[in-house]
C-alpha cells in the first residue's frame, strides 16, 4: 500500500514535529544544493527552527546573495516609481559612460599611448599583459597554420592517389594501342602476301588468260580488180 496523502498543518507532538523537521530541512537542503550545480544558479537558503537554531546554506557566499538580493529589491521597488525609474537609467548610463571611457585608455595604453601617468610597476604589468596577449596570437597563428598544412597534406595525399591512377589508365590504353598496332600490321602482311600471289592481268580491263579468236577478212572487190596490191590479213580479237 503506499504512503497515505499527509495533511500539511501543524504537527502537534513535539517529537514528532522535530522528527519531520531534520527529514524534511536536510531534503531541502539536498534539493538546493542538486538545483546550484545543475542550473549553475546562485541559491543561499536560511532556516531558523522553532528553537531559534540557524541552518543555512549557500554555495557562493550568503552575504553575497544577501546584498543581491537586496540591491535587487530596491531596483525592483525604484522601477515602480517613475522618478525613480529615470533616476535609476540615469545612474546606469553614468556607470555605462564611465566603463567605456575606462576601456578607451586601455585600448589606448595597449596601442602604447598615453603612458607618460603610468609608474614602472603599471608599465611592467602592461608588459606582461602584452606579452600574454602576443602569446595567444602566436598560439592562434601556429593552429591556423597547422590546420592548413594538414588540410595541404591531405589534398597532396588526394592527388597523388589520382595521379597513380591515371598512370594505371594511361599504361593500360599503351598496353591496347601496341596490341591493336600488332593486329594491323598483321592484317597488312596477309593482304600484302595476298596481292603478291594474285595472277596477272592486262591494265586495259581485258583478262590475258582469255582465248583470242583468229578471223580473216574477205577480200573487198577493189581488191579483186587490183590483183597487183597485197592481200591484207585483218586480225580481231574478241
Amino acid at each position: 500500500m503506499g504512503r497515505g496523502k499527509i495533511v500539511i498543518r501543524r504537527i502537534d507532538n513535539s517529537t514528532s514535529r522535530q522528527v519531520t523537521f531534520s527529514k524534511r530541512r536536510n531534503g531541502l537542503l539536498k534539493k538546493a544544493k542538486e538545483l546550484s550545480i545543475l542550473c549553475d544558479a546562485e541559491i543561499g537558503v536560511i532556516i531558523f527552527s522553532s528553537t531559534g537554531k540557524l541552518y543555512d546554506y549557500a554555495n557562493t557566499s550568503m552575504k553575497s546573495i544577501i546584498d543581491r538580493y537586496n540591491k535587487q529589491k530596491e531596483e525592483q521597488q525604484q522601477l515602480l516609481n517613475p522618478a525613480s525609474e529615470v533616476k535609476f537609467w540615469q545612474r546606469e548610463a553614468a556607470s555605462l559612460r564611465k566603463e567605456l571611457q575606462y576601456l578607451q585608455e586601455c585600448h589606448r595604453q595597449l596601442m602604447g599611448e598615453e603612458l607618460s601617468g603610468l609608474s614602472a610597476k603599471d608599465l611592467q604589468n602592461l608588459e606582461n599583459q602584452l606579452e600574454m596577449s602576443l602569446k595567444g596570437v602566436r598560439m592562434k597563428k601556429e593552429q591556423i597554420l597547422t590546420d592548413e598544412i594538414k588540410d595541404l597534406n591531405r589534398k597532396g595525399n588526394l592527388i597523388y592517389q589520382e595521379n597513380l591512377e591515371l598512370h594505371k589508365k594511361v599504361k593500360l590504353v599503351s598496353q591496347e594501342n601496341s596490341e591493336l598496332r600488332e593486329v594491323y600490321g598483321r592484317q597488312n602482311v596477309d593482304e600484302a602476301n595476298r596481292a603478291s600471289q594474285a595472277p596477272c592481268t592486262v591494265g586495259n580491263g581485258y583478262d590475258s588468260h582469255a582465248p583470242i579468236q583468229l578471223q580473216l577478212s574477205q577480200p573487198h572487190p577493189h581488191n579483186i580488180e587490183a590483183p597487183g596490191k597485197s592481200m591484207k590479213l585483218g586480225l580481231q580479237l574478241q
